[in-house]
């Protein structure tokens, strides 16, 4: 009994090591994104996708578990009914960007903490899972110029900000092939937006118009799964998954305010206030979105899938006033081939090797031009060696996506971009009940 004590203090210690780790990369990394496009809507939408989903172009809806590797998928947490081990996920993710518009460019580095996703098995048949992630990113800076009548006008719009999420969900599992669950999801953060119009000239009175939406508030999605064999050793899962359309609170504050700026180009601080909100009620309507998805596998082998989904942005608003998005749809393909995952000779036969793709018609329309997304996955999961006897298994997912959205029509922005994504995930006997001391 004392040396199971002593496991299981460790294992709290472990625990506290990993939140520690979290709270510190997530103060010093850079949490904005810089994208023309996070502009609108609430932000460039992230999805909730660990590393090893994102390397197969984002198929999820269907998978449960691959080579006998507990994964967290929050995105159907009907899957959490084929968790078996205590499992631990946490990563961090960065992105290299360049943007273009007509003859100019521009590029930027971004990082930031991804995912702390925890899930554990209930019974037999069921398993709970919680964590946090990130919802959206919010940020942005750039200037447009127009010219009315003889006279040059300056408009300046920047953002920051980002909606984050924390999830508790359970999964359970009728007979041997049908699994429903669902997940309580909080959804929270700050969309801090910026608006301005300038003059010229120095010493001439700008306007601009500061909002901040505070949110705070409860959301739900669910899923289920349906597998059944195909011959001997192949496995076909159909699943579902989607997220009500409900309102979410938020708080706005708001200034409208004339200010001036001199010869170097400093801005003066407020000449005056037309108008301020302070604290206002206010709320955020969260799309109904749904996703379908089909899975082929051979356990301990390959996985081969495919994904649609659906969003139905156009009821989105944002303190009551529609944001004037449309509905957007996308779909993903993707798999994962594992030569020999219980190689004694060969460490490249036990990686995972992933690879997909995937395409977006996103939620944002700019006069006739549809803001459109497309790109390209690669990834690998490298097993390290077990640990306490055999019961315990580690895993490093490293993800590379490479992918485009906008375009340069219509004097438009086309964004490129690399991302990186990294993850550890443990699999252990955790919170098991021994029969003997």
């Amino acid at each position: 009994m004392k040396l199971l004590q002593i496991k299981m203090y460790k294992r709290i210690n472990y625990i506290a090591t990993i939140l520690v780790l979290v709270c510190g990369l997530n103060a010093q990394a850079q949490v904005t994104t810089s994208s023309p496009y996070s502009r609108y809507g609430l932000g460039n939408i992230k999805g909730s996708l660990l590393p090893q989903f994102r390397a197969m172009g984002g198929i999820s809806t269907a998978v449960s578990k691959v080579t006998g590797f507990n994964n967290i998928n929050m995105q159907n947490p009907a899957s959490y009914a084929g968790i078996s081990l205590t499992t631990i996920d946490i990563g961090m993710s960065a992105s290299v960007t360049n943007l273009t518009r007509n003859n100019l460019s521009e590029s930027s580095f971004n990082s930031t903490f991804s995912h702390l996703a925890f899930a554990a098995p209930v019974t037999r048949r069921s398993a709970l899972s919680f964590g946090i992630l990130p919802y959206s990113d919010l940020g942005y800076n750039y200037r447009n110029t127009v010219k009315v009548d003889t006279t040059t006008l300056n408009q300046l719009y920047e953002g920051e900000g980002g909606l984050s999420k924390a999830y508790l969900g359970y999964g359970y599992r009728f007979g041997d092939h049908l699994r429903i669950g669902g997940n309580l999801e909080y959804i929270f953060g700050n969309l801090q937006n910026t608006r301005a119009t300038e003059f010229n000239s120095a010493g001439s009175y700008n306007a601009k118009l500061q909002t901040k939406n505070s949110v705070a508030g409860l959301s739900y999605s669910y899923g289920i799964q349906y597998d059944f064999t195909l011959g001997k050793k192949t496995i076909v899962t159909l699943g579902y998954s989607g997220s009500t359309s409900g309102k979410v609170n938020s708080t706005l504050t708001s200034y409208a305010t004339l200010y001036t700026r001199d010869q170097d180009g400093n801005e003066s601080t407020a000449a005056d206030t037309l108008n301020t909100v302070n604290n206002g009620k206010s709320n955020l309507t969260l799309p109904l979105t749904h996703n379908f998805g089909i899975a082929i596998q051979q356990n301990d082998k390959w996985l081969i899938g495919a994904d649609f989904r659906m969003g139905k942005w156009s009821k989105t608003s944002i303190n009551d006033v529609n944001q004037g998005l449309q509905d957007s749809w996308g779909a993903s393909l993707g798999g994962q081939w594992t030569p020999d995952a219980f190689s004694y000779n060969s460490y490249l036969k036990r990686i995972d090797y992933r690879i997909g793709f995937n395409y977006n018609k996103t939620y944002i329309k700019i006069g006739n031009q549809d803001i459109k997304q497309m790109g390209a996955s690669l990834g690998f999961g490298f097993p390290l060696p077990t640990a306490n006897g055999g019961t315990a298994f580690y895993k490093i997912n490293f993800t590379t996506e490479l992918g485009q959205r906008g375009t340069l029509n219509n004097n438009l922005v086309k964004e490129q971009y690399i991302n990186f994504h990294l993850g550890f995930t443990l699999n252990d006997t955790w919170f098991r009940k021994y029969r003997v001391d």
